[in-house]
């Protein structure tokens, strides 16, 4: 029995923005519900949370484990050492700081930490963010108290009575964004009487959609429209080449601070499918044209994309029919405004903006 207001928590995973954002406005859930709650972040060294997070204002550790790399079999030689030592120093971390919960977000950073714990004894929470349950959770599901989701029918990847639909947490800057949009198109230098087209390939970008936009984007241009692009880091130099003498119609981004004024720019959205991406357009309630990543495990982006497409609330294009099918689909969107606003209206009833608050409450519920 747990009576305590104050609590200790580890939240343990990451890998990619779609993991910590979520885990980091948890975090926030938590120290806003009590600000004497301790909490420690656990991740994968080398990965992008060892300096996301700290920047957020909390402690992290990095374990030495890696995932399974699906292109290059060769490199997976090392995965048992990893493990075996990750779990050694997981064993550590949670002896030393004596948690009452461990919450893990996904990503392969989370297994160890969880794993330990539930071998402890200690509650556990999955916070499980895709319509297809990524391997480690299922696995690590069949000892955890609760499971929270953000879609429905998850029973067929865990128990029925430990599942709650939460939904994904979003940052905050985005679920409460109160910006308007002559604002948010003055702040990117855009301009306010064109249609425009934000295009996000996730926090890395999105090749197979930059290559496109690099060979086609004159076809756009020609229905009058302006287009904000955030390329990721690998494509920037490439996509601002090709639109040298456009710069007044796109504007190229490597990576886009401020995705709440990308958000109130927008009249069409262009984006991958994780799990973050969908929570965060169900809030902005944007139309949107999905290009799953095709590499994803299980290959979740697409499950997580039809569950909005089978709603009426989006389009879906396949990674293999980028070249031919993308630019066609977003045409023929932008000249149907019933589609668009039947879109808008759907998102907006898929949308969650308190998940975080959400999971906390499951969390304390578990402590009980």
């Amino acid at each position: 029995m747990h009576n305590r207001t104050n609590i200790r928590v580890i939240i343990a995973g990451g890998g990619t923005g779609g993991h910590i954002f979520p885990a980091v406005a948890i975090a926030n859930a938590l120290m806003k519900r009590n600000a004497q709650n301790q909490i420690l972040f656990v991740g994968a060294l080398g990965k992008m949370e060892m300096e996301k997070v700290p920047k957020e204002g909390y402690k992290i550790i990095g374990l030495p484990i890696a995932g399974f790399n699906r292109s290059n079999m060769l490199k997976n030689i090392t995965l048992p050492f990893k493990l075996i030592k990750s779990l050694w120093l997981a064993k550590k971390v949670v002896k030393d700081f004596n948690p009452d919960a461990v919450v893990g977000v996904g990503g392969y950073a989370s297994f160890p930490i969880l794993k330990v714990a539930q071998n402890l004894d200690i509650p556990t929470l999955i916070q499980e963010q895709n319509s297809y349950a990524g391997k480690s959770n299922m696995q690590l599901g069949k000892k955890a108290n609760s499971i929270c989701v953000a879609y429905n029918g998850m029973d067929k990847f865990f128990a029925k009575d430990i599942i709650t639909l939460t939904g994904n947490p979003v940052r905050a800057v985005i679920a409460n964004a109160a910006i308007n949009k002559n604002e948010a198109l003055a702040f990117f230098g855009l301009q306010a009487n064109k249609k425009t087209i934000l295009i996000i390939g996730g926090s890395l970008g999105a090749k197979s959609i930059n290559d496109t936009i690099i060979e086609q984007q004159n076809t756009l241009l020609a229905e009058d429209v302006q287009i904000l692009w955030q390329t990721g880091k690998t494509s920037f130099e490439s996509a601002k080449q090709s639109v040298i003498g456009k710069e007044n119609k796109i504007k190229v981004l490597d990576f886009i601070q401020q995705m709440d004024k990308a958000y109130a720019a927008a009249d069409i959205v262009i984006s991958r499918a994780g799990a973050l991406s969908i929570a965060e357009l169900c809030i902005v309630a944007k139309p949107v044209v999905f290009v799953p990543y095709p590499h994803a495990a299980e290959d979740h982006q697409t499950a997580n994309a039809m569950a909005l497409v089978n709603n009426n609330a989006a389009s879906i294009v396949a990674d293999a029919d980028v070249k031919t099918k993308l630019v066609p689909a977003l045409v023929a969107l932008m000249e149907d405004e019933n589609t668009c606003n039947t879109y808008s209206k759907q998102l907006k009833q898929m949308a969650i903006a308190d998940a975080d608050e959400r999971i906390v409450n499951q969390l304390y519920n578990i402590l009980k």
